[in-house]
């Protein structure tokens, strides 16, 4: 993906806000554990936190957080639902954080949208010596039959290769290194923590329209491929009556800074 389809991409989701925050998972608490553990000390920045999901089990896990999402409806959800969190405009690009001033940084579904060659070194520079980057990623368990019929008939714009177990680690292994420049980072560490989530046919249809390829189609494009995904799920017996259990995971990229 080029510069500028990124940016296209990158910027569909404050339209969707609140469909965002109602509909999109939270992170496996086990996953933010063993970024955390890495960490030098307590203090965490979620780096383009959306509406705060990310930001809410970092909250719950004890650390000292601020939040910088460059959005402003995105922003703007993420302080409704959490009022007593430092939320900052800003963006990978320009972090509006002193030298030296961050532990751990955190991204949830957002690293894949940093131009490292300008964000590596703004992340390096609000890190502490020894500070970690922890990329998150919630991937679909393509192991489950059902669950990788989704993603075939999903297609690349609902379920890409970052989004499920079996292409996971290979789309995000490199996602720190700039196309230009010296990496600022060490040796890429990745792990994988159980995380499931309860979902109805129509709630998870609505999640998947908050994908960012599914925002940026034509309407009736969009329409059509939804419209897919609906009848596929309802024609499994595992997601066809109520409730169910989407078989995800949070995938994790830790890595520490040079």
């Amino acid at each position: 993906m080029d510069h500028d389809e990124r940016l296209l991409h990158s910027s569909a989701f404050g339209a969707a806000a609140a469909a965002y925050a109602e509909h999109r998972p939270d992170y496996a608490q086990a996953a933010v554990r063993w970024v955390l553990e890495a960490a030098p000390g307590p203090r965490v920045l979620d780096l383009g936190a959306g509406t705060g999901k990310l930001t809410a089990a970092l909250v719950a896990s004890g650390a000292e957080v601020v939040a910088v999402e460059p959005d402003p409806a995105m922003l703007s959800e993420l302080r409704r639902a959490l009022p007593a969190v430092r939320a900052l405009p800003g963006s990978a690009e320009a972090i509006p954080l002193p030298d030296a001033s961050i532990d751990a940084v955190l991204a949830g579904n957002a690293m894949h949208w940093f131009d490292m060659a300008v964000a590596g070194p703004e992340i390096a520079r609000v890190l502490t010596p020894g500070g970690v980057l922890g990329g998150l990623w919630n991937v679909i368990d393509d192991r489950v039959a059902w669950a990788a019929g989704l993603a075939r008939v999903g297609g690349s714009a609902a379920v890409g290769p970052r989004d499920t177990l079996g292409s996971w680690r290979t789309a995000t292994s490199d996602l720190h290194l700039p196309d230009t420049g010296a990496a600022r980072f060490g040796a890429p560490e990745q792990a994988e923590f159980p995380h499931g989530q309860r979902r109805t046919a129509d709630s998870l249809v609505a999640t998947l329209a908050t994908r960012a390829g599914m925002l940026v189609m034509p309407a009736q494009e969009r329409a059509a491929a939804l419209g897919r995904i609906r009848a596929f799920l309802a024609s499994r017996p595992e997601t066809a009556h109520g409730g169910f259990t989407l078989p995800m995971l949070t995938g994790v990229l830790r890595l520490r800074r040079l």
